[in-house]
């Protein structure tokens, strides 16, 4: 008996030792495309035009409003279509039996629906700095400093009805994916500075290139006839003549800097 209770101790002692099978594996952190390399930069700090920040927050509906787009059958995002429907006052009496009224609000890009956010960490070259240490005996440190004010414009990729409109549901679904700070225009003032420091080797020419992110958005904008419908005591909205078309656009993202340093014994 005491050898039975013996060797049951060692196996249980023997089982503390082994790793579970079936033990909970660590979660891998994943990388997605929308975080941000190490060779980017946030230069809000340092940048010596200050941009206004892009603010476009999603606007709410009023509850009529909220009434109006859920009796829609096609689905309204454009935040100018709704903030209109926000200022309109409708008063109907219940008593209004056979009352039937049409209005036209004219045709609207509805929904912007996106099918693909590709950030480009080299969009724009916007600056480069340069020094030759080929007469040098040591490394030579250098460091970003913008030498030219660059105004970095983004935009449709293609002519559009109602342009401005399908720029902002764009804007906002772009912003909504990648987190990132963007805008159609973005500055870098002159004097702009980063403190990372580039060595450069003797006898070695060195180029710090300087770059402005930017986003390309894809989708599909969808337009249609808006009619409000006005039957008795109630209000709907009815979609007619819906067309959707393809469009893309390059969006800048605003106060970031993407740097590249290559050394030399030629001139590039």
């Amino acid at each position: 008996m005491k050898k039975n209770v013996s060797l049951l101790m060692t196996l249980l002692l023997m089982l503390t030792f082994i790793p579970s099978a079936f033990a909970q594996k660590a979660p891998v952190k994943q990388v997605t495309k929308y975080q941000v390399p190490p060779s980017v930069r946030n230069i809000s700090k340092e940048n010596t035009y200050p941009n206004s920040t892009q603010d476009l927050p999603l606007l709410q509906p009023s509850d009529m409003t909220k009434r109006l787009i859920n009796s829609s059958r096609v689905k309204i995002e454009n935040p100018d279509l709704i903030r209109m429907l926000n200022e309109s006052s409708i008063n109907s009496s219940p008593f209004a039996i056979g009352y039937r009224a049409i209005i036209y609000l004219g045709q609207w890009p509805l929904n912007y629906e996106s099918s693909e956010t590709s950030p480009n960490w080299e969009y724009q070259k916007i600056n480069t700095n340069y020094f030759d240490n080929r007469g040098g005996r040591t490394p030579y440190q250098i460091k970003y400093v913008q030498e030219t004010q660059k105004i970095i414009r983004g935009g449709l990729t293609s002519k559009i009805s109602n342009a401005e409109e399908v720029k902002k549901m764009m804007l906002l679904k772009a912003m909504e994916k990648t987190r990132l700070p963007l805008a159609f225009e973005t500055i870098i003032g002159t004097g702009t500075k980063n403190d990372h420091i580039y060595n450069i080797p003797p006898n070695r020419l060195g180029y710090l290139y300087a770059y402005a992110p930017g986003v390309n958005e894809k989708g599909k904008v969808t337009y249609g006839e808006v009619y409000l419908m006005l039957k008795g005591s109630k209000k709907f909205i009815v979609i007619k003549n819906v067309t959707s078309q393809g469009i893309g656009a390059w969006i800048p993202v605003q106060d970031y800097v993407s740097f590249g340093f290559a050394a030399s014994e030629r001139p590039r």
